[in-house]
């Protein structure tokens, strides 16, 4: 367990109550006092939770002097209550390291979910369309919005591709890891002779760019505007609404055909791009920061086979975690928090584990 140096302790609540002090002045310049307001919000939940560390190690120290001294029954009840002490300690020990560890700048961001078919025809179009269900029902339990922003239904149901914006608190934190290859087993409805068949899609999670996050010239875009195509509605595809647009320094395309308008395609297709460029950054920066090396839950790596849902045994696992529940009907009507949990806990588990062989 990562014991955190009491010097460190004291340094956190020295800033705690230096910032106090001089929010409590009332002479900061207006931007100076957002700075330090900011500041003081992100360090009071570290700042409550060394306190807790620092009060359970001089309670510690207090109860193994008793344990030392007094008479038989004394030394017992001390001898107990530090058994406690120890249970509660080492408790928020962990919960300290945690509030220590360098935290994505991406996770109070919205995130662009995009499904795609893989393997398996009209079983994985189908599947696609699960997986966005899924998602819907688990954002709209959280109090998320979801919006869609382009769609290629199947003719067979479901989809061929599908992007979504889901806004809301944290949601790049509880989806981040969603990100790679889904498979399912299951027997098509197609499937006369009762044969289970195995299908995949892909699923990635981008945290939102905003405009400051990503700097777009208008030379380094091409910009096509034809007639769309497909499902759409009425008049959809009766004028030059779609818009395809290419970032010439990445390669990076993006179609957006789903609006009559083509300003609203245009926005869309922007909004997608911008997110596009900003993940590429934060990948690279990435690289540099790990030398290319991510956490196993963590890799983000959409060609990675993460998870299976096999409806015969009427179960879920996910790969890099081995963990299996037999909630399959549950967890695709949205009720996910048990996988995210498990999966955001075993994040924190390693990143803490290599904190403590640094």
């Amino acid at each position: 367990m990562t014991r955190i140096p009491a010097d460190r302790i004291a340094a956190i609540e020295a800033r705690r109550d230096e910032l106090q002090a001089l929010m409590a002045t009332g002479d900061l310049p207006g931007d100076r006092f957002v700075q330090v307001s900011k500041e003081y919000a992100e360090l009071e939940p570290v700042a409550e939770a060394a306190g807790e560390v620092r009060r359970l190690r001089a309670e510690a120290e207090s109860l193994r002097q008793m344990t030392r001294d007094g008479d038989a029954e004394l030394r017992a009840m001390a001898a107990e209550e530090l058994h406690l002490n120890e249970t509660a300690r080492e408790e928020a020990e962990r919960r300290l390291a945690l509030s220590l560890l360098p935290r994505d700048a991406a996770d109070a961001r919205p995130a662009m979910l995009e499904i795609r078919a893989g393997t398996g025809g009209d079983e994985a179009a189908l599947f696609a369309g699960d997986l966005l269900r899924m998602y819907q029902r688990y954002a709209d339990a959280r109090g998320w919005k979801v919006e869609l922003i382009s769609a290629s239904p199947s003719e067979a149901g479901g989809y061929k591709e599908v992007v979504a914006s889901v806004t809301g608190t944290g949601v790049f934190a509880r989806l981040k890891f969603e990100s790679g290859v889904h498979r399912v087993q299951r027997v098509p409805v197609t499937e006369s002779g009762g044969r289970i068949h195995t299908s995949a899609a892909t699923v990635a999670v981008l945290p939102e760019a905003e405009d400051v996050d990503v700097q777009i010239e208008d030379k380094d875009l091409r910009i096509d505007i034809y007639r769309s195509s497909g499902p759409g509605g009425q008049g959809v595809n009766t004028t030059d609404s779609a818009v395809r647009i290419t970032h010439l320094p990445t390669g990076i395309v993006v179609i957006q055909q789903d609006e009559r308008s083509q300003i609203k395609n245009k926005a869309k297709a922007m909004k997608v791009l911008r997110t596009r460029l900003y993940e590429k950054e934060r990948e690279r920066l990435d690289a540099e920061r790990t030398g290319a090396r991510r956490s196993m839950v963590g890799s983000g790596d959409r060609s990675e086979r993460i998870r299976t849902y096999n409806f015969p045994q009427g179960r879920v696992t996910d790969h890099r975690i081995n963990l299996t529940l037999h909630r399959l009907p549950e967890i695709l009507e949205g009720e996910m928090d048990e996988l995210l949990d498990t999966l955001i806990s075993e994040d924190e588990a390693e990143r803490l584990a290599q904190l403590d062989a640094a």
